[in-house]
């Protein structure tokens, strides 16, 4: 599954820039190029200590996202996470005019939260392809009016910083609710479009959605019959006055259905009618759209069953753990170590230093991180790829600016450095292989800083933004990638203690002794 267009194309060249000139420096240095999943030449060395384990997360920031989500999503393994929205409302046009407000008639009013989807026309039929859809059960949604002022910065800064809300703000939104404005029982999401007519030859067509028909004449009040006053001014103006929607589900069953969406698309109609001023006799019908061009915040109610719960509690930093859990949305993380121990004191661990010792010129690094399938349900509830990248400086790896995949589609993006769940004939998950040869390579021969990595499930691996944690967790663990916060899904993974040696997280190098 995958997120579309999501990636600025500003930055797309940015990073081919960055790629190229990399490229040419770092392979003119290390005389080796990035291999494809063939056996690599050179001698394998994977006695190198590795430790891994898991973290819970706590409240992660919420808004600036790519992406957001609303629904509710029972994991086979991690269990149920229900998923609400607050977002701001924008004018579509600063000082909007309506006409004769005092003929006026709002006919109707919809909220359209658009599925990501790939529209197909034969024969003037349109057919969708949904994309991010999980689970098929129904949901019910309310919409109600916000109360609560969503600010664009931070009044403990100086207001020089932007404001981040955290997934764990429902309560204190919840307890700034005004009035319901509209409600949708039993809805699953279906790849059924809308169309809407306009006159006997005029249609606009809609792709899959969450539509909902909410109250008319809180948008007359509210909106129509204040033409010409300062709340509509501007958005500013218009931010404080209405101050957003807030979109709460609930699941009928232990089940649920939960959609990921671009809010830059989603909107409010207000389709209206006024007499012609030129002809009093005849109304004209038209439409005032307000967008949600303003602060959106997702939050987050996660079940977890006691076994993983009290797994994470206590995980063993100094040798590693069995298994490796991750979750998306504020969920787990998992850490890998590199190296063992630096027992001499001299800032290096030592089995680097030995490397570095060597000068050895390396070919490829990879780390296999083999699906626990006996803990795992398997099949399309796993989640395509997950991610590598520096816990310390929240960021990339090389590997991922000398990615020659990174132009492609983000379910096949960066599949060289964070390669693809690979299945077996079962269709179920069997490993993920990391990577990490540029990273390894600039460790060993550029004394490159040795610093923990984080582990995630990634929604979309091509976004470079980062979410900060509330509470920052050892060891350097401040943000998490984007990607992770819109995934819903988990799995789990052997960790470097795994009982069946075979399956161990290993660092594998592939490398070519210096003559």
């Amino acid at each position: 599954m995958k997120i579309k267009n999501l990636l600025p194309i500003a930055g797309t060249i940015v990073f081919l820039i960055i790629a190229l000139s990399s490229c040419q420096e770092d392979v003119s240095a290390i005389g080796s190029e990035i291999l494809g999943d063939e056996t690599p030449n050179g001698i394998l060395d994977d006695s190198q200590t590795v430790v891994s384990y898991s973290r819970k997360l706590g409240p992660v920031q919420s808004n600036r996202l790519p992406a957001y989500q609303l629904g509710v999503y029972n994991d086979p393994v991690y269990g149920k996470s229900t998923i609400n929205l607050l977002s701001q409302l924008t004018l579509e046009l600063s000082n909007p005019t309506f006409g004769d407000t005092t003929t006026a008639k709002v006919d109707s009013v919809f909220v359209y939260l658009p599925f990501f989807s790939t529209a197909t026309t034969v024969d003037s039929t349109t057919t969708y392809e949904l994309d991010s859809i999980y689970g098929s059960s129904p949901i019910n949604v309310k919409i109600f009016k916000s109360n609560y002022f969503l600010r664009e910065y931070d009044p403990n800064t100086g207001f020089q910083e932007l404001q981040n809300y955290y997934t764990d703000q429902g309560q204190t939104f919840e307890q700034n609710l005004d009035i319901q404005l509209g409600a949708v029982e039993n809805f699953v999401p279906n790849d059924k479009g809308f169309i809407l007519r306009k006159g006997e030859d005029d249609e606009e067509k809609l792709g899959p959605g969450l539509r909902v028909k909410l109250d008319t004449a809180f948008f007359r009040k509210n909106i129509i019959n204040m033409q010409g006053t300062e709340e509509l001014r501007n958005n500013n103006n218009f931010k404080n006055y209405l101050r957003g929607l807030y979109f709460e589900v609930n699941s009928p069953s232990n089940n649920g259905s939960l959609f990921i969406f671009d809010k830059a698309k989603a909107y409010v109609s207000i389709f209206y009618s006024v007499d012609d001023e030129n002809n009093p006799e005849e109304r004209k019908n038209k439409v005032f759209k307000l967008n949600f061009g303003g602060i959106a915040v997702n939050t987050f109610q996660n079940e977890l069953s006691p076994q993983i719960q009290t797994a994470l509690e206590n995980p063993n930093i100094e040798t590693g753990e069995e298994n490796l859990y991750l979750r998306g949305g504020d969920g787990i993380i998992s850490v890998v170590e590199l190296f063992g121990k630096d027992l001499d004191n001299n800032g290096v661990a030592d089995e680097l230093q030995e490397l570095r010792d060597k000068k050895w010129i390396i070919n490829e690094a990879n780390l296999i991180f083999y699906v626990n399938q006996d803990l795992m349900v398997g099949g399309a509830t796993e989640p395509e790829r997950i991610m590598i990248y520096d816990l310390k400086n929240s960021n990339v790896l090389a590997d991922y600016l000398l990615d020659p995949t990174n132009g492609l589609d983000p379910v096949d993006a960066f599949s060289n450095h964070f390669g693809k769940l690979q299945r077996g004939s079962d269709g179920n998950g069997k490993y993920y292989k990391m990577k990490i040869t540029s990273h390894i390579s600039n460790l060993i021969n550029k004394d490159s800083t040795n610093v923990p990595l984080g582990i995630v499930v990634s929604q979309n691996v091509a976004i470079r933004t980062t979410q900060k944690l509330q509470n920052p967790m050892e060891p350097n663990i401040e943000q998490i990638p984007s990607g992770a916060v819109v995934s819903p899904e988990g799995t789990i993974l052997y960790g470097n203690a795994a009982a069946n040696p075979e399956k161990r997280l290993k660092l594998q190098i592939y490398y070519t002794e210096p003559k």
